[in-house]
């Protein structure tokens, strides 16, 4: 049998007003929470995914609602190993969207170079999408619980953008500054 324990959260609140529900429902995923069957989610019991329910507990009893919680194992490997593939699926899922949408940023970048537009302004923009990538990545590995190797080929695209905006930076720089400053003495 595996070791992995989980944590069964069954968030109760009332279907009305729906905002509260929802919130609980976007805090359970940003923790990293997967349906493991109507009205329950499932987290493995390990300090990373414990320590957020204090706020999702809160975050019910504000819309009148509670958060129960149960320490769980399979009965059986096969029932383990369903809710720790359903966990790793999630994972692959947010790793491959992740390696995506640094694609998207390099293709921006790369639209900017051939269009040359160097300014402030776009780079600015520019290094707010990167800085947006780097609190994702960083999300996505406090949640990849079982290390999964589609991590490794994030963080290598993750790399490779971030170099990439620096040769941006460099060319917008160099394109607005002068070359020469001359300091008065």
């Amino acid at each position: 049998m595996t070791d992995t324990a989980w944590l069964l959260l069954v968030p109760r609140i009332p279907a009305q007003p729906s905002r509260h529900r929802v919130a609980v429902w976007r805090e359970l995923r940003r923790l990293g929470a997967v349906p493991a069957a109507a009205g329950m989610w499932a987290v493995p019991d390990l300090p990373a995914f414990s320590e957020g329910l204090t706020s999702i507990r809160e975050l019910a009893a504000r819309g009148d609602g509670g958060l129960t919680v149960f320490r769980a194992t399979g009965h059986s490997d096969g029932d383990a190993n369903d809710l720790r593939d359903v966990f790793t699926s999630a994972r692959v899922d947010e790793w491959n969207e992740f390696v995506a949408d640094c694609g998207k940023f390099d293709a921006e970048i790369d639209r900017e170079f051939a269009k040359e537009k160097f300014t402030f302004g776009e780079l600015e923009e520019e290094e707010q999408s990167l800085d947006r990538l780097r609190r994702w990545h960083r999300d996505l590995l406090r949640r990849d619980a079982f290390g999964q190797p589609e991590a490794q080929q994030a963080t290598g695209r993750l790399t490779a953008s971030t170099e990439k905006l620096a040769t941006y930076s460099e060319r917008v720089y160099a394109v607005n500054l002068p070359a020469d400053p001359v300091i008065p003495e």
